[in-house]
């Protein structure tokens, strides 16, 4: 009993691991995106104005959701593809994961053809962020700073 309590405690260990590794991956590329939308694509293309995040409490609320989002995505990833190496698992987790992120604005949006390009820009960038998150975590389990899931 004590044994298997040990190593549910480091399978725990190494899910917090997972899950603030790319949470912290997730954030990054969030920052970056959002620089350059600010200053390059909204400049840019005056459709895309909506991208711009206005206030500071705006950035870090926003900045907050997408630490949770790649948290829960590398738990849920570090489960998803124990110790298998198939590709299609990998790949099916990040456009799941980016696809429910960078579809959710469309159920708020009331006119869709007139932000088109905003929500084309969102679900590419969600897709992107979660690929990054995925390579991140590889790079990690790769380099054993991460353990993945061992079937039994």
């Amino acid at each position: 009993m004590n044994q298997s309590f040990n190593l549910t405690t480091a399978e725990r260990i190494e899910s917090l691991k997972a899950g603030i590794l790319a949470g912290l991956s997730l954030v990054l590329a969030y920052g970056i995106t959002t620089v350059g939308n600010s200053l390059v694509l909204v400049a840019q293309v005056e459709a895309l104005a909506p991208l711009q995040i206005t206030t500071i409490v705006n950035l870090l609320v926003r900045m907050a959701i997408a630490f949770f989002s790649g948290f829960l995505f590398g738990v849920t990833y570090r489960y998803v593809i124990r110790d298998d190496k198939n590709p299609h698992l990998k790949s099916g987790a990040v456009l799941a994961f980016g696809l429910v992120r960078g579809l959710a604005p469309v159920e708020v949006e009331q006119n869709l053809t007139d932000s088109f390009w905003v929500l084309s820009v969102l679900g590419v960038e969600s897709i992107l962020y979660f690929a990054i998150a995925r390579f991140t975590l590889d790079w990690a389990m790769h380099h054993k700073w991460v353990k993945p899931f061992r079937s039994n």
